[in-house]
């Protein structure tokens, strides 16, 4: 019996979660990446095909604030500046996807930062 990796597990999970998960320009996607070094997080309209706004541990913003994107500090702090972008767009329900990573972590902080900023899922 042969086992998978890690990163094959994502994978596998986040097929199976993406089957149920669409997002709308009503309620779009809050879809979530996470890597190593950074985390990434953007609202997509699954109709149109398109980005509405997005944020990460990399942007300028951000950047001087926070030292590495690899912590949940960078979580916390890219969730609040997608909830605020998002919100300025009048968006304030979102359908969340942990594209395949568990909920735990960065995730799940990137997620209650969101929350707390003012986004409904």
């Amino acid at each position: 019996m042969a086992t998978i990796s890690r990163k094959q597990q994502t994978q596998k999970r986040h097929r199976r979660l993406r089957r149920h998960l669409n997002g709308s320009a009503e309620r779009p996607r809050l879809a979530v990446f996470r890597s190593n070094n950074h985390i990434y997080a953007q609202l997509i309209d699954d109709d149109a095909q398109s980005t509405i706004c997005s944020a990460s541990s990399l942007d300028k913003d951000l950047r001087v604030t926070v030292k590495t994107g690899a912590t949940c500090d960078a979580s916390v702090a890219v969730g609040e500046l997608v909830a605020q972008r998002a919100l300025a767009k009048g968006i304030q329900q979102v359908v969340f996807d942990r594209g395949g990573n568990l909920y735990h972590g960065r995730v799940k902080a990137l997620a209650d930062a969101a929350r707390e900023a003012g986004l409904q899922f």
